[in-house]
């Protein structure tokens, strides 16, 4: 019988919660999957049920573990968890209730609140790393605090507790309800020192948020508890972000190198060794573990297959992504298009823009041109690291949006650089893995394919046009600046 150790990753993410179990070489051995409900009262609400979100995890959880052999399942060594960062909850802290709902990093109802704080901007990236974003954390505690009565109650009665969505998984699915904070998702409220790396107390006064309803913050790799599985003692050992695990999903990152996942949102990110001074880019703690910090320099796009859906909700189109893939092969001359769905995120930071296409065309021609909107803003962004550090000697791309072959060929040809399609799906689940097993050196990675640049002078030629018009609606609109991001 094989006894060697085996790492069980749960990865949270806005359609589905999905556990997996990986061995100590990388090797997936099974996974599943139970999709979730996003809810949208409201415009620019956007939630989850906290019973529904816990229920989910739970029975990914099980499904996974079933389809393993019982000495299998004994031979789980330890747990990781990856959460949505930037979405929030409220809690009883004695008893758990849910005191209101999971208010996800997509949701920004209380983008006016935090516009009164635009001149400290400055400041607050500073210390933070981020821009001033109605999408992170505090602007829906400060909601949460100034709407809901059973939120005044608790705090009232001293039981209030608040924080990022993945504390409030910890609490619940541990048998010991730890009350704790990882760097990568307290990071994600601006309300997290980044040199600190603990609640800022400038910045609790600035916003009004007691600390006292904050969980405390611990390192990436704290002992969280013994998840609650009959007849299992599997230790919760890792905590982070979405993002961040993904990160990871190759083995080490390597500090020359840049790491683009596309999935809901497009997230970029360049390993370093500490932060990265800029004034329009994110710099983020991606995991602390074994006392080591790994940052990284972030760029963000709210519209990746958020913009996608966004437009097929518009036209009725089922499986957009597929009929992308089928479109694209096709000799089509795409419209160009304003990607602000959400709100256009770096290096722009602005919310006031309303997504729109700049000519007419056909749906199919609209549909290529939001999908060329995400690669034409990937390229702005690569643009705006590099003026920071060398570029980068390699692209890995990773997501939902990343298993288009003709999407990543198209971005090879935008930015002239050869772009490595990570094989490995679940980049985040098997970056989890990959930390849990203390970053083996024998960690099995694939490769993945290759899309070499061609010349494409038409799609070069429509991202400057594109980018000229951006501008212009931008500078049309100059009066307005608010910040965004994920």
């Amino acid at each position: 019988m094989n006894n060697s150790p085996l790492y069980l990753a749960i990865d949270q993410g806005g359609h589905a919660s999905r556990a997996l179990v990986f061995d100590d070489t990388g090797a997936m051995l099974c996974e599943a999957f139970t999709p979730i409900d996003t809810i949208t009262p409201q415009p620019n609400w956007v939630e989850h049920d906290p019973k529904a979100m816990l229920d989910s995890i739970r029975s990914a959880t099980a499904d996974a573990l079933q389809k393993l052999a019982p000495e299998q399942r004994q031979n789980i060594k330890a747990a990781g968890l990856a959460t949505q960062r930037s979405s929030i909850m409220c809690w009883d802290r004695i008893t758990g209730k849910a005191l209101s709902p999971i208010i996800s990093w997509q949701d920004t109802r209380n983008a006016t609140w935090l516009d009164q704080f635009r001149d400290q901007q400055t400041d607050i990236h500073q210390r933070t790393g981020l821009m001033l974003s109605a999408h992170y954390g505090v602007s829906k505690m400060r909601w949460c605090l100034d709407h809901l009565s059973a939120v005044q109650q608790a705090k009232q009665q001293q039981r209030l507790i608040m924080g990022p969505m993945a504390s409030y998984v910890i609490f619940q699915l541990t048998r010991s309800a730890q009350l704790v904070a990882d760097p990568a998702n307290a990071s994600r409220t601006l309300l997290w020192n980044l040199v600190q790396q603990d609640w800022d107390e400038h910045l609790l006064t600035l916003f009004n948020i007691p600390l006292q309803c904050l969980p405390p913050c611990v390192s990436s790799d704290d002992n969280f508890g013994v998840l609650d599985i009959p007849e299992l003692d599997i230790p919760l050992r890792l905590v982070t972000g979405d993002q961040s695990a993904a990160l990871f999903g190759q083995g080490q990152p390597s500090t020359d190198s840049l790491y683009i996942n596309m999935g809901t949102g497009v997230f970029m990110q360049r390993p370093g060794t500490g932060p990265t001074p800029s004034s329009n880019l994110l710099n983020s703690v991606a995991v602390t573990q074994n006392s080591h910090t790994d940052y990284t320099l972030e760029a963000t796009i709210n519209g990746g297959a958020r913009a996608l859906h966004w437009f097929a909700e518009q036209h009725g189109i089922s499986n957009i992504e597929q009929a992308l893939d089928t479109w694209l092969t096709e000799e089509q001359t795409p419209t160009r298009f304003i990607n602000s769905v959400s709100g256009l995120a770096s290096p722009y930071w602005r919310t006031d823009i309303a997504p729109h296409f700049i000519d007419p065309g056909t749906t199919q021609q609209q549909a290529i041109a939001v999908a060329e909107s995400v690669l034409f803003l990937i390229k702005v962004n690569v643009d705006a690291m590099n003026e920071l550090m060398p570029a980068p000697r390699r692209i890995i791309v990773s997501g939902g949006l990343a298993l288009s072959a003709r999407l990543c060929q198209k971005l090879a040809d935008l930015l002239q650089t050869t772009i490595t399609r990570n094989q490995q799906a679940e980049a985040t689940a098997c970056g989890l893995a990959f930390l849990l097993a203390h970053r083996p050196t024998n960690w099995s990675i694939n490769q993945g394919e290759s899309f070499e640049p061609d010349h494409n002078n038409q799609l070069i030629s429509r991202y400057f046009e594109w980018k000229t018009k951006l501008e212009q609606v931008l500078t049309e609109n100059k009066e307005a600046v608010t910040f965004c991001s994920t």
